[in-house]
């Protein structure tokens, strides 16, 4: 509690101050805080229950975060508890405070899914054979923490949060977010927004409390029991209004005060924020101590572990003597028992920052000297690079080595940390250039952009040959691509490809690749921003003897974009076998496969796309990867819409927006839109391609407009409102000097089928003839079928019915049923017209069957229309799939039917396992099974 005695005699204010300091401590709660009990309260009885929650306290130093702490530890019987506090000379060591946090539930590790466990290991060093990603690692910590409280309820104390490392922060905010049915409590104090500095990690997303001072009245009551006689009301009411009931300052100050000071109302006032004053009585106090006791206390602060063994033997490295921790101890600043613990997280920086930075740099020396080489090789690499005065050799390269060994760990953010203090630490301008260079790669992979930007000013304050400028170059380019995909990125890339092009012409060939996939988001202008001059350059170049699969495709889109669609297609098709070729890297099909499933749409391959985006999906969750997963996850998208799955692709679509919320980013709507589009929902259709282009807009991107066109030429079509469907689809394809592959040419069929219906059949025309030089030298039953369809709308009698029959034979043979769905449509529509109202009840029977089947109600209620108009009865089909399922209950039954465990569910969805057997159960209950076989069956029976 703030105050854990009061005094025996209060005169001030007679029997009113003894009431008030009786009720300093009471058994229900902390003096001034009955409302932040009482949520605290709320979350221990909620976990009891079987709930987990997340709390983050907030507020400004002293005001009362680590009692309210005490409190919870108090009021959590019979739950077990973990707890750390934030370092701030640890701030950049990746996953340091996580590792002190699960250290003592490692004996669970085994529980976690393979993935996970092998994440969780290389974070904390333990051996893993790859770098994982962030937010994997964070999953295996909510699994880790999910399975510790399978014996008890578990509450989990992170003090000082705003000291916590980044990598550590984004993981337990991460779980925190995901928190659900777990019995887990994740509860942290951090300062007030305000007062945290730029750079530190943060909770956002996590539901908060803000820590304010003391009413009046209690801060009052807490004053007059520290004060060890009867003072004037005005000097209790100054020292209050400027602690502002700040209930450290209240405890402190009087302790370090003058009698002056206390006068009545004659001692001056302070002019420091009281966070300072605050921390200047602590230094008073450490500056009162012995000269061995402070040198003691500063190498506890040093230490983040808290390890007593560690502290003693780094004392005997200082020649302190074993009873310098008396003094520190009787002044009540630090205990010692199992842990070596502060009063106060303020106590451990006074401590720390008062020393000089010899005495700091001769204590973290002395730590490295202690600490085994062999078991904590990186914090001992760490301590050193501290203790170093100056440029040291030999300390540099033990960095360069534990950032290797860090990328196993932690990424790029753990790399970036070490090889950035490396850098500070060489004199040699080559060697610094190269780790610099090295620093800002692995900033970059970590997402820190800022920070790679700085190393990369370092790179260039030195002479830079021609190769270390061209990945100067490219590094920059990425960043900007990153950063803002707009018509910028591929002039940029471009450039870097033209420096790497005479000393490294493999980087050179996969730059002109990326130059070619930053042009596709760069939209329509792209061949004015860059797209051709690569595409050029990179014929300029020799094919290596023996290609890799991104020579090929390089060599395929440059064909196309320098002499046209049908001159590539022999060139892309290699590029599509060597991509589906099983000995592809991961690595290679992780970077690119997207733009090979791109070029699989351009080509008309549907059978390839649906492999190609199959692997590209399994490969980005095997790997961990979020950052791929919405690309992926939106080609996986594509391939459902296609194939006329649209629950399924609602579900992909879904589970975008499950990652993105569980990491924190925006959604990327592209998914969405698709299947929005093909169900004909107009309100979530128009209302999605708003959102869509303003993200585009703000990011640059102009392929943003194109996809938003598209959809809502397809959903006007399904709507029968051919004007503002030729609108939309000109839109999406008007703009190209030489279509994409992809939406601009889809977006071709649309304008033809809006234009033909909407009585601008030379327009049709037109766009018809673009249409035919990409799907003949195709040549493929999607391409061709697609392609009759089209010359269907625009030819008379006979020879339209022949295209009609051609496009139902040759969409029949695919598996793409929505397209076929609309060739039946179109040849019932065509036939009513013709008065062959039999035939043409007939295929629009067809048609609508199959529209309400795949759940594409714009297109089946113009299909409907069309029957009415034949006189035929419309019977009424009842959905029986509908159900009360949430969008996440629907994706957990999609994954239980297709045989997935808790563990696989989990891992996808970025949930813990018990988190999804508890909403299996709710799946059971609603949808009146009892069993997953159950569910598999009854999903089978109304399929």
């Amino acid at each position: 509690m703030w105050a854990t005695k009061r005094a025996s005699r209060c005169l001030l204010g007679g029997s009113q101050c003894v009431r008030r300091a009786e009720r300093l401590v009471t058994p229900v709660g902390v003096l001034g805080r009955s409302w932040e009990c009482k949520q605290l309260d709320e979350l221990v009885d909620a976990v009891r229950g079987g709930e987990s929650r997340a709390l983050v306290l907030r507020g400004e130093p002293g005001v009362g975060k680590t009692t309210l702490l005490e409190y919870l530890v108090e009021r959590a019987r019979g739950f077990r508890i973990v707890r750390i506090t934030g370092i701030q000379s640890e701030l950049e060591l990746a996953f340091a405070g996580l590792h002190q946090l699960c250290r003592p539930m490692m004996n669970r590790l085994p529980d976690l899914p393979a993935v996970q466990r092998d994440a969780v290991n290389g974070a904390f060093g333990l051996g893993s054979e790859r770098a994982p990603d962030g937010h994997l690692v964070a999953l295996g910590v909510l699994s880790l923490l999910s399975a510790v409280a399978r014996d008890q309820p578990l509450l989990c104390i992170v003090d000082d949060a705003q000291w916590l490392d980044r990598a550590s922060m984004q993981a337990l905010a991460f779980a925190g977010r995901r928190l659900l049915a777990e019995s887990v409590a994740i509860v942290f104090a951090t300062r007030a927004l305000d007062d945290a500095l730029p750079g530190t990690a943060d909770t956002a997303g996590l539901p908060d409390v803000l820590i304010e001072g003391l009413p009046d009245h209690d801060a009052r009551a807490l004053l007059c029991s520290v004060l060890p006689g009867p003072w004037d009301e005005r000097v209790l009411g100054r020292i209050v209004a400027e602690t502002r009931g700040i209930p450290l300052a209240l405890l402190e100050l009087p302790k370090t005060s003058t009698l002056v000071d206390l006068a009545g109302g004659y001692g001056l006032p302070s002019a420091r924020p009281v966070a300072d004053r605050i921390q200047a009585a602590f230094l008073e106090r450490i500056a009162g101590l012995p000269p061995e006791a402070r040198r003691f206390l500063l190498a506890a602060a040093a230490d983040p572990t808290g390890e007593p063994a560690l502290l003693w033997l780094v004392a005997e490295q200082l020649g302190i003597g074993i009873d310098a921790s008396a003094p520190a101890a009787a002044a009540g600043l630090l205990t010692i028992d199992d842990r070596v613990r502060f009063a106060h997280p303020m106590v451990r920086s006074a401590v720390y920052w008062a020393a000089s930075a010899e005495e700091r740099r001769s204590t973290h020396r002395a730590l490295a000297r202690v600490m085994d080489p062999a078991a904590d090789p990186d914090r001992r690499a760490w301590h050193a690079a501290h203790g170093a005065s100056g440029p040291d050799e030999v300390v540099a390269a033990e960095l360069e080595r534990s950032a290797e060994r860090a990328r196993t760990r932690g990424g790029g953010a753990a790399e970036a940390a070490f090889m950035a203090r490396a850098v500070e630490l060489t004199l040699e301008p080559g060697r610094r250039q190269m780790r610099a260079l090295a620093a800002a790669r692995a900033a970059y992979e970590a997402g820190s952009l800022d920070i790679a930007l700085k190393l990369l000013s370092i790179v260039e304050a030195g002479p830079l040959d021609e190769r270390r400028r061209g990945a100067v170059d490219l590094m920059r380019a990425r960043i900007a691509f990153t950063t803002n995909r707009g018509s910028d990125a591929p002039d940029l890339l471009l450039k870097a490809a033209s420096q790497l092009a005479s000393h490294d012409m493999a980087l050179a060939r996969e730059t002109y690749l990326e130059v070619i996939g930053a042009a596709f988001f760069a939209g329509p202008r792209a061949y004015s921003t860059g797209q051709y001059e690569a595409a050029r350059a990179a014929r300029c170049t020799p094919t290596p003897p023996a290609p890799r699969p991104t020579d090929l495709l390089l060599d395929g889109m440059a064909v196309r974009i320098t002499e046209g669609h049908p001159a590539a297609v022999p060139s892309l098709r290699a590029a599509l076998r060597a991509f589906r070729d099983p000995s592809l890297s991961p690595e290679d099909g992780l970077r690119w496969l997207w733009l090979i499933c791109v070029t699989a749409v351009g080509l008309w391959e549907k059978e390839t796309l649906s492999h190609l985006a199959a692997r590209y999906l399994r490969l980005a969750r095997e790997a961990g990867q979020v950052a791929a997963l919405p690309l992926a996850l939106t080609m996986r998208c594509v391939v459902h819409v296609l194939d006329g799955e649209l629950p399924e692709a609602a579900s992909l679509a879904a589970e975008v927006q499950t990652i993105s919320d569980a990491v924190g980013t925006a959604t990327p709507l592209y998914a969405a839109l698709f299947v929005a589009a093909w169900r004909g929902r107009e309100a979530e259709c128009v209302d999605l391609s708003r959102r869509a282009n303003e993200g585009a807009a703000r990011r640059g991107e102009g392929v943003g407009p194109v996809v938003s066109g598209w959809a809502n030429a397809v959903l006007y079509n399904s709507l029968g409102r051919y004007e503002e469907a030729a609108e939309a689809a000109n839109t999406a394809s008007g703009e190209y000097l030489q279509l994409e592959m992809g939406i601009p040419i889809w977006s071709l069929v649309e304008y033809i089928e809006a234009s033909a219906r909407g009585g601008a059949p030379g327009r049709a025309l037109v766009a018809l003839h673009r249409l035919i030089e990409v799907t003949q030298p195709s040549g493929t039953d999607w391409a061709l079928g697609i392609e009759a369809r089209s010359r269907a709308l625009l030819s008379e009698e006979t020879e339209a019915e022949s295209h009609y029959l051609k496009a139902i034979d040759r969409l029949g043979r695919t598996s793409i049923r929505g397209e076929l769905a609309r060739a039946h449509l179109l040849y019932g529509e065509w036939l009513r017209r013709k008065r062959r109202r039999q035939a043409a009840r007939e295929q629009l029977r067809i048609a609508h069957e199959l529209f309400v089947g795949m759940g594409m109600e714009g297109f089946a209620q113009r299909a409907a229309r069309e029957l009415a108009a034949t006189g035929e009865n419309i019977r009424k089909h009842t959905d029986n799939n509908r159900n009360e399922l949430t969008a996440q209950e629907a994706q957990i039954a999609r994954l239980v039917r297709e045989g997935l465990t808790n563990p696989e569910i989990g891992t996808q969805l970025f949930i813990s396992p018990r988190t999804v057997e508890w909403h299996v159960r709710n799946i059971f209950v609603k949808l009146g099974v009892t069993s997953r076989r159950e569910l598999r069956v009854q999903a089978a029976t109304r399929s």
